[in-house]
């Protein structure tokens, strides 16, 4: 099959969209189909399929040319809301092509925090023919819920030019629901590779951090920016300190917000015990898998939380607060989850550290999940659902 992917977010970008679209497209070149990625890439000297685009400043993103080149394809993935998104969506329409859309991220959830998301989302609705005229988008540049009406009306919108809408959850598909219309929604969540090798082992991180080789570690993996909630995590791990003093907390991926997150670790009495550690390429996140004892995922936004999968595929136990990303893929068995709260999470946390059996049931449970919910299963079911959108009717765009 003939299948172009599209999205805003480069390969390159160590955060779970380019990582999800990365090993969709992966799983599908290797299966023999013809895959086109369409996404963000240097001005000069690309690769095929990579659009001319510039960085955006204090962000690891790039802004590419919205144009696709005409290509023949069959049908197109789309992943992204921003331009290039909209530009695969008004591509697909305009030659009646089926679409199939994954929805990655919760703009309401992420509007207060990134206002890229009200400027992209206004790009998306006057691009997509919304008649939105300068109170729609004075709304939309304020929080509440006017703000939170404009992005639902964008969300009907773009479900509008779907053949099939894909969500990484069950809280997701929830989420999208009163949007949805006529257009379907499934739950395919993205699969997690098996661990490859990794030169960073236990023993050679926590000596390279100065963790000594018996101190239960904490991992956070991820941006530690609001929506994230590193409050809540740093609280929490402030209880965990009061049992076990020799506790320590990596939060591997800081970049955004990293002084607001090291005046929070000093209030807190934690700033000694946690460390703060720049992103590292996708081969080497492993070896911090290995050198913790537990991941802590204080996150309610997310809409997936590819992490999760990941840790447990390296044998992590994993503790959150989300009880809507409980449910584990694959076999549905649920993963520790507790309150909000500082003293919830924390006790939570301590739980995993110290009760043994726990621990060996938690990571059981987890490896088992991931191994059930395979490449090759994942793979069947989407290229499935692609075979069903083959030679069915399309929809023309709003605008």
């Amino acid at each position: 099959m003939r299948i172009a992917h599209v999205s805003d977010s480069h390969l390159a970008n160590v955060e779970g969209v380019a990582t999800s679209v990365g090993a969709t497209v992966a799983l599908l070149r290797a299966a023999g189909h013809q895959v086109t990625l369409y996404s963000p890439g240097p001005l000069s000297r690309r690769r095929p399929g990579e659009l001319p685009s510039l960085p955006v400043p204090t962000r690891p993103y790039r802004l590419a040319l919205p144009r696709l080149p005409d290509a023949p394809v069959e049908l197109l993935h789309v992943h992204t809301t921003g331009p290039v998104g909209i530009a695969g969506l008004r591509y697909a329409a305009a030659r009646s092509l089926p679409v199939v859309f994954t929805w990655h991220t919760d703009l309401i959830a992420y509007a207060p925090h990134y206002p890229e998301v009200p400027l992209g989302a206004a790009y998306a609705g006057l691009r997509l023919g919304l008649p939105w005229r300068a109170r729609a988008l004075r709304e939309l540049s304020r929080p509440g819920p006017g703000r939170d009406a404009r992005l639902t009306e964008l969300g009907r919108c773009l479900l509008a030019q779907m053949s099939l809408l894909l969500a990484p959850s069950a809280k997701t598909a929830e989420a999208m629901a009163p949007m949805a219309g006529r257009t379907p929604i499934v739950v395919l969540p993205t699969p997690v590779p098996a661990p490859t090798p990794d030169d960073d082992d236990r023993r050679r991180i926590r000596a390279d951090l100065g963790i000594p080789p018996d101190a239960p570690v904490l991992l956070a993996v991820g941006r530690a920016s609001p929506e994230k909630d590193p409050e809540l995590l740093l609280a929490a791990f402030a209880q965990v300190r009061r049992a076990l003093p020799t506790a320590r907390l990596a939060l591997l991926g800081v970049r955004r917000n990293r002084a607001a997150v090291r005046r929070a670790a000093r209030r807190l009495a934690v700033d000694h015990a946690t460390h703060l550690l720049d992103p590292v390429p996708r081969t080497r996140v492993g070896g911090y898998y290995r050198a913790a004892d537990v991941l802590a995922f204080t996150s309610t936004t997310d809409t997936q939380g590819l992490v999760l999968g990941e840790a447990e595929a390296h044998g992590l136990p994993v503790a959150m607060v989300d009880a809507e990303l409980a449910t584990r893929p694959g076999t549905g068995t649920r993963r520790p989850c507790a309150a909000g709260t500082p003293a919830d999470f924390g006790a939570l946390l301590r739980r995993l550290l110290t009760d043994e059996a726990l621990r060996e049931r938690v990571t059981a449970e987890g490896r088992a999940a991931v191994t059930a919910w395979s490449g090759a299963r994942y793979l069947a079911e989407l290229t499935r659902l692609y075979a069903t959108l083959r030679h069915s009717p399309t929809r023309r765009p709003a605008g």
